[in-house]
Parts: structure tokens; sequence; C-alpha cells
């Protein structure tokens, strides 16, 4: 029994060389914790690895990207630029450097970047086995620069990545995702990326090419024959959800949206557009229960409080939405869709320069977005400030020439101007872009938002004196929304310039049914009902003079009422009366009665009345 207890025996004390066997082992041993997310197994013995392998840079890479998983930023850093072998090594570099981005140390990561330029511009000239981290390390520095509102130059970064590695999908997200290029720069780079030289098999080229800038040309997307396949997959779906929403095709585009948040209720592309869609439609409850479910589960995610910033703008709280929108602006900082709302909601309660603060700082971030640019417009349109608004539209127009929201905005500005001819160049260019877009399929006919592009071009038609094509065009806009007292009220000024007085007194009516206080309406519909008086007879066809009738004679001969005379004589002794008849007598004699009444009773009466009040 007590040899079974029997200590092993202990070890010689003499060390050798380990064997290239026990080195192998234990990197294998490391990966395998690594890919297990075991990180601090991995660390440990990645860090006895380095101890037997003499520091061999590959092993100091190893336990650097171990000190990194388990967040130790600092040691990790330390560990390479200790030993300098950011210098040497461009894994030890990219990690080193990593770990100080990570530990919000910006400056100190492009430091140890730019000390191992050289050496990635070298590796960057070699064969493909390196792009990867050549891609890797440009993509970081895109990050840094970006971190440290360097955007021309985090924006070049991002583009080195993506020509070194064009399946780094990362840096193609932070160039497209963050809008740091316009439209026209974002076809040339997508032009300009060697796909057949890395032997892209057209499957990133396309998936590139369907997350460009959707508002400038919305039009259908075309997947090919090969990639049949991936018409299910959640992105391309929000690639159409995208198509669909600049186009104002807001319930195709919730009806598809809401199958990708079903299947993959967390989808963080889907998310935003899926938000923006729900303020569209007024779904307040759908985004109460959206948020929530987000707020509790994903704390740190901008989006999350992103929903329940624009939940409180939509049911008209203001001041909390302003709360969660500048959240959410601090956890994510390039968060676009975060600033453009926490501008609406200063823009809604008429704070203009708070709106264009905030849409300026959007601007500012989004480089490639027009957004910004035409909601300053409009700030300054409101302001009647028409110069600057102009100025900001052309620019908006610069990187979206096809938008048509810009068109309009640019030919309600000429109208402001009394510029009639140039705001309907803009607003029939504008309406042109909208119905091409429908007829190419992409939405369902012209949805109600452009209802107002069609009343303004009614109302620059009335300027120039085209009354035929002003009354198609308010007819139009009654078409997309029927219940707009303001497209009655310039219907009926329209018809009352073409003198249909009868039509435009209909429209009056319908304006006021709809809206009771609208002074213009009111003030019109009795102008035109003066025209009427004045032009068209009472009861055409008839004589203007009072008919002269005789004497009417009552059948029984009881009573002559003689209307010249003026007075009333009894001729005989009434006979008895049925019960009907009884009763128009009854009322017969009261009114009698009540137009015989002597005035100066009732004098008496009320003499009598005030005296008993005075005493």
């Amino acid at each position: 029994m007590a040899d079974s207890f029997a200590r092993p025996p202990i070890p010689s004390m003499t060390f050798s060389t380990p064997t290239s066997y026990t080195l192998s082992k234990l990197r294998s041993l490391v990966q395998s914790y690594i890919s297990m997310h075991q990180y601090s197994s991995a660390m440990y013995w990645a860090d006895k690895l380095v101890t037997l392998s003499l520091s061999n840079p590959s092993d100091m890479h190893m336990l650097a990207h171990c000190l990194l998983l388990t967040k130790q930023y600092h040691r990790a850093s330390h560990l390479v630029v200790s030993a300098k072998l950011h210098t040497t090594h461009m894994g030890c570099c990219y990690v080193a450097a990593k770990a100080l981005h990570m530990a919000g140390e910006q400056e100190e990561a492009l430091v140890v970047l730019e000390e191992g330029e050289e050496m990635t511009k070298e590796e960057e000239l070699k064969e493909k086995d390196v792009q990867n981290i050549v891609s890797s390390i440009y993509l970081l520095k895109g990050y840094i620069l970006e971190s440290l509102d360097n955007r021309p130059m985090a924006a070049e970064a991002f583009q080195s990545a993506l020509r070194a590695d064009v399946f780094c999908q990362e840096a193609f997200e932070a160039l497209v995702g963050h809008q740091m290029l316009t439209a026209e720069e974002e076809r040339e780079l997508l032009h300009s990326l060697p796909f057949q030289e890395q032997e892209d098999p057209e499957l990133a080229s396309f998936l590139y090419s369907s997350s460009l800038k959707k508002y400038s040309c919305p039009e259908d997307l075309d997947i090919p024959v090969q990639l049949e396949q991936l018409k299910d997959n959640p992105d391309l779906q929000v690639c159409l959800v995208e198509r669909m929403f600049y186009n104002c095709d807001y319930h195709s585009a919730y009806r598809l949206s809401s199958a990708v948040i079903k299947a993959d209720p967390y989808h963080a592309r889907c998310l935003p557009i899926h938000v923006a869609l729900l303020v569209e439609l007024k779904k307040s409850n759908c985004l109460f229960q959206l948020a929530h479910s987000l707020v509790d589960l994903y704390p740190e995610w901008a989006t999350a409080w992103f929903a329940v910033g624009c939940y409180y703008y939509l049911t008209g709280r203001q001041d909390p939405a302003r709360r969660f929108l500048s959240k959410a602006t601090q956890l994510d900082r390039l968060f676009g869709p975060a600033w453009l709302a926490y501008g609406h909601s200063f823009a809604v309660e008429n704070e203009h320069d708070q709106a264009m603060a905030a849409y300026f700082k959007a601007c500012q971030l989004m480089r490639g977005c027009h957004l910004p640019l035409l909601y300053i417009g409009l700030e300054y349109s409101l302001t009647n400030n028409q110069n600057l608004a102009e100025r900001f539209f052309s620019q908006a127009l610069e990187i979206a020439p096809k938008d048509p929201f810009v068109l309009h905005e640019l030919g309600v500005t000429a109208f402001n101007n009394q510029n009639y001819e140039r705001a309907e160049k803009y607003l029939s260019d504008a309406l042109l872009r909208v119905e091409s877009v429908s007829r190419a399929g992409v939405s369902s006919g012209l949805a109600e938002k452009w209802e107002s592009l069609l009343n303004n071009l009614g109302h620059t038609y009335r300027k120039l004196g085209k009354y035929s094509e002003a009354l198609s065009f308010h007819q139009q806009a009654l078409v997309l929304s029927p219940l707009n007292p303001s497209t009655y009220s310039a219907l009926g000024y329209v018809q009352t310039l073409t003198n249909d007085l009868t039509a435009a007194v209909e429209s009056f009516h319908k304006a006021l049914g709809i809206r009771r206080e609208d002074t213009f309406s009111t003030n019109m519909l009795n102008y035109v009902i003066e025209q009427l008086m004045s032009e068209v007879a009472p009861f055409p066809g008839y004589p203007e003079e009072t008919p002269r009738f005789p004497p009417l004679k009552s059948p029984s001969g009881c009573i002559n009422l003689d209307t010249t005379a003026g007075n009333l004589s009894p001729s005989a002794t009434p006979p008895l009366a049925t019960d009907s008849q009884h009763t128009l007598a009854d009322t017969s004699n009261l009114s009698i009665d009540c137009e015989m009444e002597d005035t100066g009773d009732t004098s008496r009466e009320q003499e009598g009345l005030d005296m008993d009040q005075t005493l």
C-alpha cells in the first residue's frame, strides 16, 4: 500500500536546450487556447515559450498578442517597444500600435507606426503573403488618424489598406460608413482597386458597388447570375432597404427591414435605417420596444441610445431626445445619424442657431454626405437668408447632383427670389428625377412626400401665368395628399384667377372644412362670393321684379285675407273644426296675437319691472 503512494522520482536539475518538438508543442498549445478564447492560459504558455525560445521575435509577437487579448495594453506595448521589435517585425509593430490605440494613447501609437514605416514600405513591395499585415497596419493608421481628427490623411490610409488587400472590408466600411468620400470619389476608388490581380471572383467588386452611396443615384440592384444565391443575404437586403428609403418608398422599405430584423434582431447595419423608417412612419410603439431591448442588451452601442433619442423626438419631447442623442454621439462621435437627429430636435422648435451648430458638426464628420449641407441651407432659408441658403444648396448639389431633394430646395430658393424661370427649371428637373426612378421600378409610384414638389410647381406656373399647368399640378398633389387644406386653397386661388368662381368657392369651402382657421381661404371665399353676387344673377332666367300675387280667399269663405288692404276682416262665423283644423287654427291665432300685440302694454309692464328692480 505504501508503494502505491510513493513519490515520483525527482528530475535531474541539469538543463538542456529545449527541443524543437517542445517549442512546436507550446506554439500549437498557445494557438489552441486562443481559438478557444482561453486567453489567460494562452498568455501563460506564451510567456514560457518566449523564455524557452530565447525571445524569438515570432514568439514575442505571440505573447504580445495574448497580452492584447487580455486587455493588458501598456504591458504589450512595452514588451515590443523595449526590444525594438516594432522596427524589425511587422506583427510586433502592429500589436504595439494597436495596444496603444486601444489604451487611448493615439499620438504614441502613431509614433510607433511612423518608426516602423520604412519597414512597412519594404514589405509592401514583397510577395502577396505579407499583404494582409500591410493592409492591417494601414487600417490601424487610418483609425488612429481619424481619432486625431485628421480625416483626409485617415481616408488616404484606408484607401492604401484597401489597395493592399481588396478583401479588407473593414477599410471599405470605414470609408463608406463614415462618409469620407463623395459619390464620385467612391466610384473612382472602386475602379482603381486591383480585383483581378488579387483573384477576386467578382464577389468583392459586386458587394462593394452595392454599398456605394444610394441617395445620389438610387437605382435597382442587379445581382449577377453566379451570385444569385446572395439575394437573400441580410447585407444585400439592407442595401435594397436603403435604396427604397432614399426613394421615399417607406412602406416597402419597412416591410423588408422588418424581415431582416425578424431573422437577425440585432443586425448592426440594418438597425439605424430601421429606426429611421419607424420615425418616418410614426410607429412610436414599435420604436419604444426596439429601443428598450437595445438599451438592455447593448448599452455600449451608440445605435441603442440613438433609437431612444428618436423615440422621444417622435413623441415631441425634445429635451430628453437631445439628452439621449448626445449620449449616442459621445459613445461614437462619428455616428452621423445621431448628429443629424440632434440638429432636427432643435429645428423642430425653431432653434435655428443650435440646429445649425449640430449640422455644421455633422458636416465636418460627414464630408462625403450632402445631407448636413442641405439642412444648413434649410435653416438659412427659414431665417429668410436666401443667399446663404442657395450657397449651401449649391454645395450639396455638387456632392449629389441627381438628388431631387436638393433640386427642390434650390427651386424654392429661386421662387423666393422671384426668379420663376429658374425655379421652374429646378423643380421640373427634380420631378423628372423622381419620375425616372419610379419608372425604373425602384419605387411604386410617387410617394406622399413629393406632394410639396407638385404644389410648388403649381405655384411657379401660376406666377408664370400658365394657369392650366398650375391646376394640373395642384390636382396631382391632391391625389398624393387628399386632405391638405393648402392644396385646396392654392387650387381655389388659381380657379379665381381663371374666373371659375363657382369651382373656386367649392375649393375654398373644402379648405375651410379641413382647417377652419385658414385666414387666406376665408378672405378669398368672401371675395369670390362678392364677385358672384355682383356678376351672377341669383335666379337665372327669372325676372328681377318681385311678382305681385292676387288676394288669397279661404275655401270656406270665412276669412278674407287681403294683402293689398293690409287689414283682417271677419265675414262669417267659422264652423266647428276637427282636431287637425283646430291645431292649425291655434297656430294661426297665436301668430295673429303676436302680430297684433299691444306695444303700449308691454312698455307699461317693462316700467313696472324696472320699478320692481329699483325697489
